[in-house]
């Protein structure tokens, strides 16, 4: 069975940083896409950014490029989400997902859904 954990939200000022992490278990290979989403409600699930399964191809959404970096460690199964500069916008449940075929681009466009998800974990942003 595949558990996908997300951790590492809270809240923070405006202007802070979150550093997000997102691990699973059950899959025994390594070879499949992972990315992040958010949702808040009244508003569409945003892909913010994915990567393929060896980290040589990212994704980022214009929304959080040049403040949000995506990671992963395989070793240790992991997926992480280094989020700066943020601020109220930001604030939403955000979300890890897994891949199995790669496709770490038709995964953020939502062209592809997600193979596993996680539960999610809450970010505010107070101003």
């Amino acid at each position: 069975q595949v558990q996908v954990v997300e951790s590492g939200g809270g809240t923070v000022q405006a202007g802070g940083s979150l550093n997000l992490s997102c691990t699973y278990s059950g899959l025994s290979f390594d070879s499949h896409a992972m990315g992040w989403f958010r949702e808040h409600p009244g508003k569409e699930r945003e892909g913010l950014s994915c990567i393929s399964w060896n980290g040589e191809n990212v994704y980022y959404a214009d929304s959080v490029k040049g403040r949000f970096t995506i990671s992963r460690d395989n070793a240790k199964k992991t997926l992480f989400l280094q989020m700066n500069s943020l601020n109220a916008d930001d604030t939403a449940k955000y979300y890890c997902a897994i891949e199995l075929a790669n496709r770490w681009a038709d995964l953020c466009s939502g062209s592809r859904r997600p193979s596993y998800r996680g539960q999610g974990t809450q970010v505010t942003v107070s101003s």
